[in-house]
């Protein structure tokens, strides 16, 4: 039914952001981070502080903003990390042997620029884990955390040129209500109230790495983070799973009992494997109707009553008040203000 990349579909609530666009307030002048604003289209801009932020939003709000801050990290660390800093990583981490040996690259090279946290490698015989420490009583950025993270595991999957798997991810501060957010970020179980942020690989999983050319580095900064981000995977979680079997059905056969026996397990064992992923078979199917949605009124031509049909609904008046609840805006409104061009 669909042939983009999964990451085209996938997008995040605005309180998910919230912590970096406080941290740039924080680092602007009041007109630059209106600016950074405006310009990434966000949709606080237009007066829906609820609605979704897309991978196109992000990605114009990192690259202008690390520019604009001239702070690669813009404003998420104690210290400043000054330009090029990343490209500097990148270049030590393409002289890894190994992704372990890339992994304690990675944690050496934060070590010297990071004031307020610190990286700690633990290897147990079957796992390598990469944890974050505090070296003050400072409160965690929630953001940052899972910046930093993913960095890693963005990383890790560049120099293997696939999406290296995870066996969980945990942050040290407390479940937030935007938790099924961080499904679309990490192909892992996410913890919450950890005794410290990590994340966890499993050791039969990190293999050699793959050679990288200079122009594959420049591609890899140029880009920033748009190819590594989103997850890619669709196999690492049950809720991901499921979305992956929505993704391929049409509406009409996008039921439970449908997705359960593709993941061959009874209807109850999915129900109960999703509401430990801290989710529902609805919640996944709504949101993917919302994020698909949201992606054909940014590209194309079709009308809003067959997009409407696209994602299932029976009436183009149904799909306006789904779509309103989703995003505080109309369907209309929202193609008017975030046409982009492919």
């Amino acid at each position: 039914m669909r042939s983009e990349p999964a990451a085209l579909y996938s997008t995040v609530s605005s309180q998910f952001i919230q912590d970096w666009l406080l941290a740039l307030k924080q680092l602007c002048a009041e007109d630059h981070y209106a600016y950074l604003l405006q310009r990434s289209d966000l949709p606080i801009v237009h007066g829906t502080p609820h609605g979704r932020v897309t991978l196109d939003q992000i990605v114009c709000l990192y690259q202008l903003a690390a520019v604009e801050t001239g702070d690669e990290m813009m404003g998420l660390w104690s210290r400043p990390i000054r330009s090029r800093a990343l490209q500097h990583l990148l270049t030590s981490i393409r002289e890894s042997t190994s992704l372990p040996s890339a992994l304690y690259r990675f944690s050496t090279f934060w070590n010297l620029l990071l004031d307020d946290h610190q990286f700690e490698l633990i290897e147990t015989e079957d796992t390598i884990t990469l944890r974050l420490i505090p070296q003050n009583n400072c409160p965690p950025q929630r953001f940052g955390h899972m910046l930093i993270l993913k960095l890693a595991h963005g990383l890790l999957s560049w120099l293997a040129r696939h999406e290296v798997p995870l066996r969980a991810v945990d942050f040290v501060f407390e479940r937030p209500s935007f938790d099924e957010d961080y499904a679309l970020i990490f192909p892992a179980s996410v913890g919450f109230s950890a005794n410290a942020t990590a994340i966890h690989f499993e050791t039969a999983a990190l293999g050699p790495v793959q050679i990288r050319s200079t122009n594959d580095l420049d591609r890899f900064l140029e880009n920033a983070p748009r190819d590594w981000i989103f997850t890619r995977s669709q196999e690492h979680t049950q809720s991901l799973r499921v979305r992956a079997y929505l993704s391929q059905s049409t509406w009409e056969d996008a039921h439970l009992v449908g997705a359960a026996e593709a993941l061959h397990m009874t209807p109850r064992t999915l129900i109960r494997r999703l509401e430990a992923d801290g989710t529902s078979f609805q919640s996944i199917k709504d949101a993917l109707r919302r994020d698909i949605a949201i992606r054909r009124l940014q590209v194309g031509e079709k009308s809003i009553e067959a997009i409407a049909q696209d994602v299932g609904f029976a009436s183009a008046a149904s799909f306006h008040k789904a779509f309103q609840r989703w995003t505080g805006a109309t369907p209309n409104s929202y193609r008017r203000r975030n046409r982009i061009s492919v």
